[in-house]
């Protein structure tokens, strides 16, 4: 029995099984995509090969770039809007004493939530006829507005609605990271004379740091990778004012039949993924510190 475990060829025995898995459903999957990345294909016909012509096709393709510049409002609007929102409703429930469990229940449910139905819940809240906000509008005699119809309230719209879905979820991360700060590093505090904002800004907040910063890598992976929101609600629309880039490789892929260039846009979409992520690393990994109580 020594012996056999003494064999570094037994160790590999058992982890054949999931690099070929990972290889069958991720690595010959990327390959395939680079693949047909650089062929003029339609799904039908045998794939021709282009070179890198649908690449010089999305760079001068300037809706692709709207949509990119779309996914960057994504990125901004979590960032700034959506993770400072986070970590003050945290903050507030942390210190509720009595029904914190429902509290985080209440949050958290939209983020389990289908996306076709919120999307369709919230296309009800939009209506410019029946929808909620036009109607609480009325009554300060605001003339409708048409969220998602006009191109001025559309991407704010879609930018709202997936944040009030996924907030929930990141608000019970960093929950969690507040109530494991031992009581008593709080209660020096009070005892020093710090009030219920100081003990917030400069106590709590630097401590919980660590997973703003994941819940901040987490909300720019989102916002690279959604689509399902903007296809229920708008498609796009109006005039590609909420095409993401997600959602402008599944319409060239799907709807017109462009699957080389839709393979295309999806390795351009990795790509850029990717130069996100390492910018990110390079900006606040350094920043990091380990935090210990």
């Amino acid at each position: 029995m020594n012996k056999t475990l003494r064999n570094p060829y037994v160790y590999l025995l058992f982890v054949l099984p999931t690099i070929g898995l990972y290889f069958l459903f991720f690595i010959y999957p990327v390959l395939q995509s680079v693949f047909y990345g650089l062929t003029d294909w339609d799904g039908l016909t045998p794939a021709k090969y282009i070179g890198l012509g649908n690449f010089e096709k999305a760079f001068k393709d300037d809706d692709f770039w709207i949509s990119v510049k779309n996914n960057m409002y994504f990125i901004l609007f979590s960032v700034f809007v959506q993770v400072p929102l986070i970590i003050c409703f945290s903050l507030l429930i942390s210190g509720v004493k009595r029904f914190q469990g429902f509290y985080k229940t209440t949050v958290f449910l939209p983020s389990i939530l289908s996306t076709s139905i919120i999307g369709i819940l919230w296309q009800f809240m939009y209506h410019p006829s029946i929808g909620l906000f036009n109607k609480f509008l009325g009554w300060f005699g605001v003339e409708p507005i048409y969220w998602l119809a006009d191109p001025k309230w559309a991407m704010l719209s879609i930018l709202i609605t997936n944040a009030w879905q996924w907030m929930g979820f990141y608000i019970v991360l960093v929950l969690a990271a507040i109530l494991a700060i031992p009581k008593e590093i709080n209660e020096a505090a009070e005892i020093d004379g710090a009030t219920g904002f100081q003990r917030a800004y400069r106590i709590t907040t630097p401590l919980i740091m660590p997973i703003i910063s994941v819940v901040i890598m987490l909300s720019i992976a989102g916002a690279m990778r959604v689509v399902d929101i903007v296809l229920v609600m708008t498609k796009g629309g109006p005039a590609g004012a909420t095409e993401v880039m997600a959602s402008y490789m599944v319409n060239k892929a799907i709807k017109y039949g462009q699957y080389g260039y839709g393979t295309a846009l999806s390795i351009m979409i990795f790509a850029i993924a990717l130069l996100l992520t390492a910018l990110y690393q390079i900006a606040f990994a350094r920043r990091q510190e380990r935090v210990e109580y």
